[in-house]
Order: structure tokens, then C-alpha cells, then sequence
């Protein structure tokens, strides 16, 4: 079996493409008909994956940060889950 190549870092990787390797082989381990071999090599995949999702995101938010701070104003992050003061309801 052929091994892939390593990316290239130059080439920039999109969220969501690591998202559907991440659900191809989250199907994959569910099914539970793989060798054990072959379950921890996509396991494996599957970290390097989150791993680099992470990388991604974490990217995204300061690009997002900087763009909020050149604005004029402060720059604030809150989590997403949670409204800010100024959007709950009165």
C-alpha cells in the first residue's frame, strides 16, 4: 500500500476538507469490521486530523481579532455559545 505524501505547508488546508476526512473515518472505526492494524492507523489519521483542525481554527480567530481591531475598536472575543452583553434580549 502506497503512503500519502506529506502536505506541503505552502498549501493551504481547508477546514472543510479536514472535516470530511474526519467523518470518512469516524464512519469507518464505527463500523466495527476493520482490523485492529488498520482502526489505529485511522485513529491515528483521525488525531493528526483534530490536530490540524485546531491549527485551522486557531488562525481563523486571530485573523478575526485583527480585523476586529482594526476597526477602530477594541478587539474582544467571547465564547460563541455565550450572547454578548449588548445582543441578550431586554
Amino acid at each position: 500500500m502506497a503512503t500519502k505524501p506529506a502536505p506541503d505547508p505552502a498549501d493551504p488546508v481547508r477546514f472543510d476538507d479536514i472535516l470530511s476526512r474526519l467523518r470518512s473515518l469516524v464512519e469507518r472505526l464505527e463500523s466495527g469490521n476493520l482490523p485492529l492494524e488498520d482502526s489505529l492507523r485511522y485513529f491515528e489519521e483521525g488525531m493528526e486530523l483534530c490536530r490540524q483542525g485546531a491549527t485551522v481554527l486557531d488562525k481563523a480567530e486571530k485573523r478575526v481579532e485583527v480585523l476586529l481591531a482594526g476597526s477602530g475598536g477594541p478587539a474582544t472575543t467571547a465564547p460563541l455559545d455565550e450572547p454578548r452583553d449588548e445582543e441578550e434580549p431586554r
